[in-house]
């Protein structure tokens, strides 16, 4: 058996050509905030872009929505506190919020899978000591990977970052902001 290795470049696979990744492998862009490692793009697939994501402790996404976007989240390493379903009430903190049927935020441990419909609200958090690791995959394919890349050309900017140009480009891709993104380092 050949040693499976991929090229550095990000090249489309053929219809009679697959795509395997390897561990490891992907870009992997890093900020403050998160790690995200593209494991498959729209390069790759018509259907959705997934990644590998490294969550670290005091990280809160905040809740949010999209309109069009389907997501799926399975945690592979650590904890989360995470929600996904529409609330009686928007308050400031999502991890009190409560649905209709009696829904709350849960404690996300490896094994969990989190699926998102197109317009439910939806937020996770590292409370934990430890950095959490997830698969995330979002459909269609290549919002969020534009999203990840024009957002981390923001955080590596001079000075601090500029909210206007983050909530800009969260309502260019899809994203309704419903409470704060904070990382507390």
């Amino acid at each position: 058996m050949t040693e499976l290795t991929v090229p550095a470049e990000d090249r489309g696979a053929t219809p009679a050509e697959g795509l395997v990744v390897p561990p490891g492998g992907g870009r992997t862009v890093r900020t403050a905030a998160q790690e995200v490692t593209y494991k498959v793009t729209g390069a790759h697939s018509r259907v959705s872009s997934s990644f590998e994501v490294v969550v670290p402790p005091g990280f809160d996404v905040g809740a949010h929505r999209h309109a069009h976007s389907e997501e799926l989240f399975y945690v592979l390493e650590g904890e989360l506190d995470v929600m996904a379903f529409e609330p009686r009430v928007l308050t400031g903190d999502w991890r009190h919020w409560e649905s209709e049927s009696g829904l709350t935020a849960v404690r996300a441990r490896p094994g969990t899978v989190i699926v998102v419909p197109p317009g439910c609200p939806h937020a996770f958090a590292n409370r934990g000591a430890a950095p959490a690791k997830m698969f995330f995959q979002a459909s269609p394919p290549s919002d969020h990977e534009r999203y990840f890349d024009e957002l981390l050309d923001i955080l590596t900017q001079d000075g601090p970052p500029d909210p206007a140009a983050i909530d800009a480009l969260r309502v260019r891709y899809d994203i309704e902001q419903l409470t704060p993104l904070r990382h507390d380092a």
